[in-house]
């Protein structure tokens, strides 16, 4: 059995040895320069350089590198899905191209991995209008001593790499490398394209080789990019036989430790099976999360948000499992001192700190809990003397058995009760919920906040010309200082005038006159570039995922926020109203820094 540490390094060091420098990992939390929360794949952090600018390391590189995508949370559960997964990867910066990447991928395969070759399958660009059909990856591939058959031609959908909406930016073709996981085709023309689940993809080699034009034309580029990107967990759990990915290395000891406590056995009981997965992958996201360089801690905004979700999302679940929600702590130190200590070290020096704030918000949760339980068996007391005064009243009568929409909007709205768990509270007695009715009460509720928000106007006393304009400066002056001092730095007050902005945010220390300058050059260099404030509406959990933030608190993930853009700066859900274009704004000129309260730092800065 092949374990994840010894493929990290097989990877790394097969790469080194074919002179790529090993470059590690970037933080999990995005800095704002890519308009995504998280980082969300292994090529990410490369994509300046992909895009022409000049790596430091050189022009052959490798890494192993941590994602975090969180879009698909409510899939986790089944035998696939992680919010938290390491990709591997290599990249030529106008290097090496085709012939090189197509037998490195192959020797890889065949050589340390042990596939073999009869089985491999591969995928190749078909071409089209715009590009030719990738005839020399596939003469490549055949010289290597993979079957014809067993290459295939897909189009555009599939096999093709570039950035939506842009003009000038490198794209191209891409391989995908597939095997088949048992030797019992379905059909007769079971292959790649066949839905039955035989085939996984194992990786994939992308060819950045064009220049997008206008209208949809391509040119040769002069210096041409690889982009490879394998994932180690679908790796690890293929190179070992299994179908689960919980039964790798990377996860076995969490799960052992759960069916200890539990008395449950892993795989047995389907809702035992799904909680325990749930528990441990978003433990595991939790640990890399705050214990990461950037580190991020619960909270109602941002990345903190997507945080606090997981971690609730796993409290509520050992209550499912029936074990004490401090396990969640048992199953972090595991991560931390078994799995990743050799590839995050930074893990095992936080680990207290990390330990106690997942053990903070069990707490948090729990109280919030215990209150809203106070409050359902007031529901169920209520209901139960209804009852009997009614059927005393009246023999005939028939009992309430259902808990009123109302009532379990409530519990949500003041407890923080989800519906599914109040659901799942009145199952236990025997009861119903009004699904319906709570469904009418949250939208009510949703209308009500949303005229409230913007009623509030974004923290302007007043609403005029020169109070709009000093807004937008609010939101730019953020980004400033979240690209300076990191993403946990948030509002924590804002105040504005005809004649001013005063905006508070938190902050270990009293900005020096190199970082005030840094920052007002920050604001003006936006303001100068006359960029587009953008507002667009979406759902709270998709404006989120996609890297929105802001001093907003959703009735729920489904709830419809506006948010307004400043491309390459800033992105934030806000109930505005803004200027159209950062050059009405004139020139930003701090006039004071100081502090508000304990760690709360305050600026007033005009517009002139």
């Amino acid at each position: 059995m092949i374990t994840s540490k010894e493929l990290r390094e097989k990877w790394i060091k097969f790469y080194e040895e074919r002179g790529h420098v090993n470059i590690g990992a970037v933080s999990l939390i995005g800095d704002g320069t890519t308009g995504v929360m998280f980082n969300v794949a292994g090529m990410q952090p490369l994509m300046p350089y992909l895009l022409g600018k000049k790596h430091p390391m050189g022009t052959k590189l490798c890494n192993v590198q941590g994602c975090v995508r969180t879009v698909d949370i409510d899939s986790v559960g089944d035998a696939t899905h992680f919010t938290f997964f390491e990709m591997m990867g290599n990249w030529s910066l106008g290097d090496y191209f085709k012939k090189e990447k197509t037998r490195w991928s192959f020797e890889l395969l065949t050589e340390v991995f042990g596939f073999d070759k009869e089985k491999i399958c591969s995928t190749v660009f078909e071409g089209n209008d715009a590009a030719p059909r990738d005839e020399e990856t596939a003469g490549y591939l055949k010289e290597l001593g993979i079957k014809p058959e067993n290459i295939f031609y897909l189009d555009k959908s599939n096999n093709w790499w570039e950035l939506e909406g842009t003009v000038g930016t490198p794209c191209g073709p891409d391989n995908e490398w597939f095997y088949p996981r048992h030797d019992n085709p379905c059909c007769d023309t079971c292959d790649v394209n066949c839905d039955c689940g035989r085939y996984v993809e194992i990786g994939n080699d992308v060819y950045m080789q064009y220049k997008k034009l206008e209208g949809g034309k391509y040119t040769e580029l002069e210096n041409k990019n690889v982009d490879t990107g394998f994932g180690l967990d679908r790796l690890l759990l293929f190179l070992n036989g299994l179908d689960d990915g919980y039964k790798t290395d990377l996860f076995i000891g969490a799960i052992n430790h759960l069916e200890s406590v539990s008395g449950k056995e892993y795989g047995k009981d389907e809702d035992a099976t799904k909680a325990m997965r749930i528990i441990a992958d978003h433990t595991r996201t939790a640990v890399m999360l705050i214990g990461d360089r950037n580190g991020i801690t619960p909270s109602n905004t941002g990345a903190g948000y997507i945080l606090r979700r997981l971690l609730r999302r796993a409290i509520r679940y050992c209550k499912n499992l029936g074990v004490d929600a401090t396990v969640m702590c048992d199953v972090a130190k595991i991560f931390i001192e078994k799995i990743y200590d050799e590839a995050y070290p930074l893990l095992v020096e936080k680990e207290d700190y990390i330990l106690d704030e997942i053990l903070k918000e069990i707490k948090k949760f729990e109280a919030t809990l215990a209150a809203g339980l106070k409050e359902f068996d007031k529901c169920i007391i209520g209901m139960e003397r209804k009852n009997a005064f009614m059927k005393e009243k009246d023999p005939s009568y028939i009992p309430e058995t259902m808990i009123s929409g109302k009532q379990a909007f409530r519990l949500y709205d003041t407890f923080g009760y989800p519906l599914e768990l109040t659901i799942e509270l009145a199952a236990e007695k025997g009861l119903t919920v009004d699904e319906a009715g709570f469904n009418e009460a949250f939208k009510a509720h949703q209308e009500l906040s949303k005229a409230q928000a913007q009623a509030a106007k974004g923290g302007l006393t007043e609403q005029s010309e020169t109070t709009i304009k000093y807004h937008t400066a609010t939101h730019i002056m953020l980004a400033g200082l979240r690209k300076m001092f990191g993403t946990g730095t948030e509002q924590k007050g804002s105040n504005i005038t005809e004649e001013r902005l005063r905006f508070d945010f938190n902050l270990d220390h009293k900005m020096t006159p190199e970082e005030l300058a840094e920052l007002e050059n920050f604001v003006n260099d936006v303001i100068a570039k006359g960029i587009d404030v953008v507002k667009t509406e979406e759902k709270y959990s998709d404006a989120v995922a996609a890297g929105a933030y802001g001093v907003f608190n959703a009735d729920s993930d489904d709830q419809i926020v506006s948010i307004y853009t400043i491309d390459g700066v800033d992105k934030q859900i806000c109930g505005g109203p803004h200027v159209k274009n950062t050059k009405e704004l004139g020139t930003f000129k701090i006039k004071k820094e100081e502090s508000s309260s304990s760690g709360i730092r305050r600026i007033k800065a005009v517009l002139k």
